[in-house]
């Protein structure tokens, strides 16, 4: 059996974690709120009630930035969020009630406020210089995409790898059970062989699952990431599904964001995602090629994205209907926080204006909480999943 087959029938709860328990301020501002991993743990039970057996906890490291991917140390708990002693706290009570946790990584990039960086841009002959990509030393530099507050660590610096190495063990120490690794499609795949083959050597149970996504890729920012025939796909364009297998074997799955655009699309024109022929033949043909040991995480929404109940122009039932084909296909199915809750926003996220998308980040409702949905929902997960055999 497949060391992580116990992801295959994944219902998976992504947690924002500033907004989603704990929160003091419910003023949806780019700043922290208050939201905690104690305030995860108040709420276990209101996720197993839903049916959730996975927990996805957003960056908890130290971090300048509310949603926590600006690290500016790897190694430590933020104190917005807790202490070290609360996610262990937190991963034991999951535990209990028979919920696996695990976390995002992100090794691609840190904050320009992290002491290693700013070591390497105010001296040139920093021992971290070339932890770094310096095109000229020391403004000009690789970062993620174009948010120079976000510099990008050089991969071919073994020195780079055997940190990264080192902070994925550590977190996996405290009991983790698996990593959801950001912008995957940011590191060569000669480490991501590399990273399976450490990690697995010691964890052969954990779960990596690549976020390898490449629609907000703009053509000069080619040279950021690490993708496979990149002047090729430079010209002519990257197929997403294609992009998505090229990390077989490396990591056991990646989020699907292939299907995502199938459901996105489906919806916007109106096709009934329950009866539609057209949409099945559509999603049988693009799991054809996937081998059947290649997890192929599905979900509706995130962080980054509009709300799929926006697409649905706000009409619960098709959402439903949605979660309802996902859970048909028998493969993990993501929550993102307060969709759930029918959350969704009015206005569309916009990646050229500033923090346009805090309008789906939104602090969860805990007041109004739509039960009625909830427990469709619920249904929908008991009737589709043994939860009982997850473990």
């Amino acid at each position: 059996m497949n060391s992580v087959s116990w992801m295959k029938e994944a219902i998976i709860y992504q947690v924002f974690i500033d907004r989603f328990y704990g929160f003091t301020n419910k003023m949806n501002l780019p700043e922290f709120l208050g939201g905690n991993l104690n305030g995860v743990v108040k709420k276990l039970d209101y996720l197993s009630q839903l049916g959730i057996n996975v927990i996805w906890l957003s960056p908890f490291y130290d971090s300048n930035k509310y949603h926590g991917y600006h690290i500016t140390d790897f190694q430590k708990v933020n104190p917005q969020f807790g202490s070290l002693q609360d996610l262990e706290t937190l991963i034991t009570a999951a535990r209990a009630k028979g919920i696996k946790v695990i976390a995002d990584l992100v090794p691609n990039h840190c904050s320009d406020q992290h002491p290693f960086f700013q070591d390497a841009y105010h001296n040139k002959m920093s021992k971290y210089a070339n932890w770094f990509v310096f095109e000229k030393w020391p403004n000009h530099y690789l970062s993620f995409m174009e948010f120079k507050d976000l510099p990008k660590l050089n991969f071919d610096n073994q020195e780079v790898r055997e940190y990264i190495f080192k902070i994925a063990n550590y977190w996996l120490s405290m009991g983790l059970d698996g990593f959801r690794i950001d912008y995957a499609i940011g590191i060569p795949h000669t480490f991501w062989k590399e990273f399976r083959q450490k990690i697995k050597t010691k964890y052969p149970k954990i779960v990596l699952i690549g976020e390898v996504w490449c629609e907000r890729l703009d053509k000069k920012q080619f040279k950021t990431v690490a993708i496979k025939r990149k002047l090729r796909r430079r010209i002519f364009g990257i197929s997403q599904e294609k992009l998505q297998l090229e990390y077989y074997k490396e990591l056991d799955g990646v989020l699907d964001f292939g299907l995502n655009r199938i459901l996105t699309d489906s919806v916007k024109k109106g096709v009934d995602l329950l009866s539609d022929i057209n949409l099945r033949s559509k999603i049988e043909k693009h799991f054809r090629k996937v081998p059947p040991d290649y997890l192929m995480v599905s979900f509706l929404d995130n962080h980054d994205m509009d709300r799929f109940l926006r697409h649905c122009k706000g009409d619960v039932k098709i959402l439903l209907n949605a979660f309802e084909l996902l859970l048909s296909l028998n493969r993990p199915v993501v929550i993102y926080n307060g969709t759930e809750n029918c959350t969704y926003n009015k206005s569309p996220v916009n990646a050229l204006i500033g923090n346009s998308d805090l309008m789906v980040r939104e602090p969860i409702d805990w007041d109004n909480i739509d039960r009625e949905f909830f427990d469709d929902l619920r249904d929908l997960i008991n009737r589709y999943r043994n939860n009982d055999q997850f473990l």
